[in-house]
């Protein structure tokens, strides 16, 4: 066996790219940005408007005057009016350029406009009200998405701002999640009193949509034959691979034994940890191969803890590490290092961790309870309330 951080740096070190593509931006939601994205003119590109109003001369404020002649109207998308007598006042709209000729601007509501005269209601007036500067934001040829980032709504207005119909993104793997045994039938099926639904195969379908990959699924039989001639055409055909179940020791967890006959280089099998333990990861033609454990909490939180972070780096994003204070004391035994389910509080601003109770690592419906798993390490057997340890959320 080897330690978490061991294998957690092999699957890292076999991570890859899966090259570039151009899409139209509004489909580029969830993906990894792979250009910079930089203004292509000044953020606002001119004096903007920010109230409806008028707009006047400052100095004549500052010199008592409170009524204006209304000399015209400046809307929103019209080009730049000036204003012709210095002491009058332009009517202006809400994202309109500031006319020429005025330097600040008064909402409606302090403003009574009647016979073509806006007297203001205000005693003090800052120059420069309500007016969005040019260039305020960002001038021309700033840095305003950096690559790597993941695209999210807030990316997309951005995108749209500087005229980008089509940006380039990082290839999304090629992934299939295959799950194993005769024990399983499809979620539509009644199952016998010795068969369950299948299950793991649609929780990483749903994990890995998280990360913007459309996985394929597929489950095959107990049947040494059937599992190689399955499995070869999938190492064809797909990035990676993702198998759940038929990786420990029994009579009919043929996996490893099928992975080796294809050539598929085992880098570790099992790890010092719980759960999880029967993880086994290999690669073949730099196409990396997972296959967890069949516990639907097994797979679930070696997805996590190690697909998650190998999908994270072969797309260039990096991910700052979650702590959490721990809610509780606890004691484990075994020298493991233990992935223990949680529930999260956010108590005067700390994220703190509660453990929940579940009835091990077969236990599927105690994830409906808990928002992470906390990784206590495997050196010692004592745990105290107040202690912080990393987490790996799915919440």
């Amino acid at each position: 066996m080897i330690s978490v951080a061991q294998a957690l740096q092999t699957v890292l070190n076999s991570t890859q790219g899966f090259g570039v593509e151009e899409v139209p931006f509004l489909k580029s939601v969830g993906k990894v940005l792979k250009e910079d994205i930089v203004a292509d003119r000044d953020f606002p590109p001119f004096n903007r408007v920010s109230m409806d109003g008028i707009a006047i001369n400052h100095r004549f404020f500052e010199h008592g005057i409170i009524d204006f002649n209304v000399e015209g109207i400046q809307a929103a998308g019209a080009e730049q009016k000036t204003m012709t007598i210095d002491s009058n006042c332009m009517e202006v709209m809400t994202g309109a350029v500031l006319p020429i000729n005025t330097d600040t601007v008064i909402r409606y509501e302090d403003v009574q406009i009647k016979n073509g005269i806006a007297s203001i209601n205000l005693n003090i007036l800052e120059l420069g009200k309500n007016i969005h500067s040019k260039g305020k934001d960002r001038i021309q040829g700033d840095l305003l998405i950096e690559k790597n980032t993941i695209i999210s709504a807030a990316e997309i207005g951005v995108i749209a701002t500087v005229g980008k119909a089509t940006v380039k993104v990082a290839k999304t793997p090629k992934v299939i999640i295959v799950s194993t045994g005769d024990e399983l039938v499809e979620v539509n099926e009644n199952p016998l009193a010795h068969q369950i639904r299948r299950s793991n195969a649609f929780t990483l379908v749903s994990l890995l949509k998280k990360l913007g990959i459309k996985a394929k699924t597929s489950h095959i039989a107990d049947d040494k034959e059937v599992l190689q001639q399955k499995i070869a055409n999938y190492l064809k055909k797909y990035d990676v691979l993702i198998f759940s179940g038929a990786v420990s020791k029994g009579k009919f967890d043929f996996l490893p034994a099928v992975l080796a006959e294809l050539k598929v280089e085992k880098l570790f099998h099992r790890i010092t940890q719980r759960p999880g333990k029967p993880f086994w990861y290999g690669v073949k033609n730099n196409k990396p191969v997972f296959a967890f454990p069949g516990n639907p909490i097994s797979t679930f939180v070696n997805c996590l803890a190690y697909f998650y972070p190998w999908y994270y780096k072969s797309v260039g994003i990096k991910v700052k590490e979650e702590m959490a204070i721990l809610g509780e004391d606890v004691s484990f035994k075994p020298s493991l290092t233990y992935f223990l389910q949680v529930k999260l509080e956010n108590k005067f601003g700390h994220l703190v961790a509660f453990p929940i109770t579940g009835n091990g690592s077969g236990d599927l419906a105690s994830l409906i309870k808990t928002d992470a798993f906390i990784q206590l390490p495997n050196d010692r057997v004592e745990f105290k309330k107040g202690e912080v340890f990393p987490i790996l959320k799915y919440r």
